[in-house]
This record gives structure tokens, sequence and C-alpha cells, in this order.
């Protein structure tokens, strides 16, 4: 069973997509690689291109949320030796399944993506690193890959012009520190899979040693589609510092789990429609709207908030990957925060002390209160232990593992000292 739903509102990315007509002749009848020809035919400039992605006010879409165009006009073009263009296909947070959905139903508006950022910084050879447990979406993209070069997509002297793009698929190992940037450079390099301290930042020191650009899955793919309307157009269909179109990963106790795109700042509620609202006619307890590493949030706050990175954060949590996990009022808070605590424990790299050591301590506590062990005193401490982990590590695996611990704890505290008191759940259905 895939994840697509064809249930959206304004779709581009997702629009029209049943599995079948995924290669590059369906893409180019739907007004594929348009965007790059006009691009490279017209010659419009490298400046005007990221102008125009200043415009649309696209922002990342991989977890941070940084502006894309900002980012593009970082890298130095004028820079005499090799640059690269990486796009971050490594989907490991958990909830998360958006950018699998794109290398399998939508691959050329990636390329054609990536060829346009390219183009725009003055790159000419870029890769596409791949999370490495799904193995037939890798395959599906060098298919892809292969197809572009035969219709001159890719390749040298592209639609006639001077602009060269080589551009390969690097297939991950599955390590979740592996989505972290400069984590994932370290592992094309055929290193460890470790974070570096920044700066200096990739765009002047990346693969190799050379500037670098890095950019997620359903960011390059919305690049093609802010050609085709336009920068301002494509601003418009989201709200101010929150253009274009999101795809959001529903999954949990909704009716309908699946990939749904929506403009930004749609409400979460008609988001949970679109899913078919609570599977069973349950109600609903609490939401994590960005991938399990953000802070949860309580079901009644949540139904009045929109989906947008600046209605989020209002809430006390972030958009992050879009990936929404809903929960309804059978769930204990505490089981659930075990196995993301787990998670994080396992997934740490170990480089920094704060994240190995503390993540290991944050999970064994949880663990002893879900199993009735738990002590009076043992929420300060949770609290404090993410409060001595978070803003302390190289990357934000550090903070993704305290975000949720704080959170949990803040919204459901009840449920946590009743299981210290009671030695079992508050919840019915876990007694």
């Amino acid at each position: 069973m895939t994840s697509l739903h064809n249930r959206h509102i304004n779709p581009l990315i997702l629009a029209g997509l049943d599995g079948q007509n995924w290669h590059v002749a369906d893409y180019v009848k739907r007004g594929g690689y348009e965007q790059l020809k006009r691009i490279l035919i017209d010659k419009i400039t490298p400046e005007q291109v990221i102008a125009e992605m200043k415009a649309s006010a696209l922002r990342g879409r991989g977890g941070a949320g940084f502006p894309t165009g900002l980012k593009w006009s970082f890298m130095p073009r004028q820079y005499p030796g090799q640059k690269y263009l990486v796009c971050n296909s490594d989907e490991g947070e958990p909830g998360t399944f958006k950018d699998r959905d794109i290398i399998r139903y939508n691959p050329h508006a990636l390329i054609e993506g990536m060829a346009i950022a390219a183009y725009a910084m003055g790159i000419s050879v870029g890769y596409n690193y791949i999370h490495g447990e799904i193995w037939a979406d890798y395959d599906r993209f060098e298919e892809a890959l292969d197809e572009a070069r035969a219709a001159g997509f890719l390749g040298d002297k592209i639609a006639g012009s001077e602009f060269n793009f080589q551009l390969h698929a690097f297939h991950g190992y599955g390590a979740y520190i592996c989505g972290e940037e400069t984590a994932l450079l370290e592992s094309m390099e055929g290193k460890k899979g470790q974070p570096r301290f920044k700066p200096p930042f990739p765009a002047s020191f990346g693969l190799y040693g050379k500037p670098t650009t890095i950019n997620n899955t359903e960011t390059f793919a919305a690049v093609p589609f802010v050609f085709a309307l336009g920068g301002a157009a494509f601003a418009g269909l989201g709200r101010p510092n929150n253009g274009g179109t999101k795809i959001f990963s529903v999954s949990g106790d909704v009716a309908r789990p699946g990939n749904y795109e929506v403009p930004l700042g749609t409400p979460f509620a008609t988001l949970l429609e679109l899913a078919g609202g609570m599977r069973d006619g349950k109600k609903i307890k609490a939401v994590i709207p960005g991938g399990s590493s953000m802070p949860v949030i309580t079901g009644d706050l949540m139904m009045a908030t929109d989906m947008d990175y600046d209605s989020i954060a209002k809430a006390g949590s972030m958009l992050g990957s879009g990936a929404v996990i809903v929960m309804d009022e059978t769930r204990c808070m505490v089981k659930s925060l075990l196995r993301l605590s787990y998670f994080y424990y396992e997934e740490s790299c170990g480089q920094c002390t704060p994240c190995r050591e503390g993540t290991g301590w944050l999970y064994r506590m949880v663990h002893r209160i879900e199993h009735g062990q738990g002590r009076v005193d043992d929420l300060d401490m949770l609290n404090s232990i993410a409060d001595n982990i978070q803003g302390r590590t190289i990357c934000a695996l550090g903070d993704a593992a305290a975000m949720p611990v704080r959170a949990f704890i803040k919204n459901y505290r009840e449920e946590f000292e009743y299981h210290i008191e009671h030695k079992h759940c508050l919840v019915p259905a876990y007694i």
C-alpha cells in the first residue's frame, strides 16, 4: 500500500500522480523540464533565478525552514574550483515519509529543480543522498537519472546551452544522524557519519572541502513550480514568510494516513479532515506537528492552529519536516515518550558527551516511570537533564531528544505523576 493520497488543495508536487506516470515522457507531458529549458534558452541570469527564489518565500522543507533563495546566494559563484550540490534525501525522522514519495512518484521534478539550482549557483556536479532503507526508491531515482541523461536534461550543453551538470545518486547507510547535513557530507566522503563543527559552513567548506549547497528533496522538487507560477504567485499560495504548498505526512490515529499537499497556512482541522478525521471516531489527544523531534501539542490547541512555520511556533512547537503524528485519547503519553526517548538514545552518534550520556539517562528514567518504578523527583530531574542537553551539542540531535521530554511533561504532567504514584497508566486501555 502506498502512502500517497490524491486529496490535496492546490497541489503542485503531488498533482495527478498515481504511481505509473513517473517516467520522463509523462513528466514532459505535464510541462516538465520547460522551466529549465526556458531559463537556459532565454539566458535568464543566475542572479535573476536567485531573485525569483527569494520572491517565492520558499523555505527549506527538511526541517530548519531556512529561506532557500538566501541560502543559494551564499554560494561563491566566482569560486575557481569544483563546487557541489547535494540533495538531502536521508529521510529518517520518525513520522516523515514525503521525500520517498517524491522520489517514487515524481523524480524528474527533483532532477529539474536540482538542475535549476546548479545553474543558479554555477555548480556542475550534484548528488542525491538517499536514505539507506529505501532501496527500491534509490533504484527508481537511478532509472530517472538515466532517462534524464538520454533526453538531454542532464550532462553537457543542456538544451543547447553552455551549462553542464552531472547528477548522481548516493546510497546512504540508514543512520538517522546522517540527516544532519554535515554528517551526511562525512558519510559521502567515506567517513563515520558524525556532524562537523560549524563554522565553517558547507557553503565555504563542504563536500571534499569544496563549497557545497545542501537542500531537502521537497525543496528542490518545488523549484520548477516556483518558476512555472512565478515567485510572487508561488508565495501567494501560502502566507507571508511561508510561501507555497507543503507536503504533510499524516500518520497515527487517523482514518487515512498519507501524504497531503496543501498551502502553508491551511488550518490543521482541514488537514485532519483530508486525512479522514480521527480513526473510529475517537477524541484527539495530542499532535506532534513536525516529526518526532518536535514538541508535542495538545489536541485542543492543535485544532485551533494553522499549518505554517509561524503559527506552529506560536503554539509552542515547530513545523519541522511536516510529519504530523496524531494521537487519540487511548494513547499513553508516558509510553509514547518512552518510545521516542529510546529512538534518540539508539541514534545518538556519541560524539558529544551531553547527548551520548544524556539520551541514555532520559530513556532509562522514562523507562523506570513506565514500568512502575518512578520516583517523586523524576520529573524535575528529567527536565534538568533535558536542559543540560539542549543547546549543548554539535548538532540538533541533542535538542531533538530533549524537546519532546520537556513538552510531554509540560503538557501531560498529571499523566506522568499518576504513573509515579499509582505504578500504572492513567489511560484505561493501558491498565
